[in-house]
């Protein structure tokens, strides 16, 4: 077994379903596995390729007699939808137009795009493609993988890195990556970075655990402040009751304040005692 072999390839029909469900005669295959890659391209130009930007990472096709129903799994549902749902409608105009059949448009949302290796991959393509550094990029996206629940992640670039004369290889690797384990969800993608100076290509592995085990999503705790309690001591009131005894007149005149209410009361009326 070499280390060619695409973790999605070898994974589908095992434990990883198939992206376009449906039968077909000897004669059709061939027309429907072209109208396939021509809905996934265009879905790709459109909302992958132009502003703004639907991140669209997988695309499923499930054909029936009469209709072809798509399945699109977005990070950012709301700029696939659009405005009271105009986005999808126009969409479905669209492939119905490209394919002939009626079409059924579904949209998903992905919960965690740190944990998407297409999603990753785009992002890091992009980053390069605007003179980020290579390594700086790969480390953070690395770090945000594994803060994301991930087990482990490895991103692999390839072609001529910060415009070198001479193409290389730079490989990140965090946590572990068991690539001929089939009951391990490896999800892998490919991107491709054009630079000014040439293609770099970006190769993503994101390890999420055991098929069937949910990514455990890390807590975080927030700090809280002390309150205070109602019983308690006072500061405030002792400093201005030190500052006022120090200060001499501001006690002088509270004093005959005080001594002025208290033969108002009965039990210190000295005429009630003779």
């Amino acid at each position: 077994m070499g280390q060619k072999t695409s973790p999605i390839g070898f994974r589908t029909g095992i434990t990883l379903g198939w992206q376009s469900t449906w039968f077909a005669p000897k004669a059709a295959y061939g027309d429907f596995l072209v109208e396939d890659q021509r809905i996934r391209g265009y879905i790709d130009r459109k909302f992958n390729r132009t502003m703004p930007r639907g991140a669209v990472a997988k695309v499923e096709v499930v054909r029936t007699r009469n209709e072809v129903k798509v399945t699109l799994h977005s990070a950012r549902p709301g700029v696939v939808i659009g405005p009271r749902g105009g986005e999808v409608d126009k969409l479905r105009e669209e492939l119905e137009a490209i394919t002939g059949r009626k079409v059924g448009v579904n949209v998903i949302e992905i919960k965690e795009p740190d944990l998407n290796a297409t999603l990753v991959a785009e992002a890091i393509a992009e980053q390069l493609s605007k003179r980020a550094s290579f390594r700086r990029t790969m480390k953070q996206f690395c770090e945000s993988a594994i803060n994301a629940g991930a087990k482990g992640v490895k991103i692999m670039c390839s072609g001529r890195l910060a415009g070198s004369e001479m193409a290389r290889r730079e490989t990140q690797k965090l946590g572990s990556i068991p690539l001929h384990t089939l009951e391990a969800n490896v999800d892998y993608s490919v991107a491709t970075s054009r630079t000014t100076y040439g293609v770099i290509g970006v190769k993503v592995w994101i390890y999420k655990g055991r098929f069937g085990e949910e990514v455990a999503q890390p807590r975080r705790r927030r700090r809280r402040l002390p309150r205070r309690t109602e019983g308690g001591p006072k500061a405030p009131p002792a400093r201005a009751e030190a500052a006022g005894a120090a200060d001499g007149g501001g006690a002088a005149e509270t004093a005959p304040a005080t001594s002025s209410t208290e033969p108002a009361t009965g039990d210190s009326n000295p005429s009630e005692g003779t």
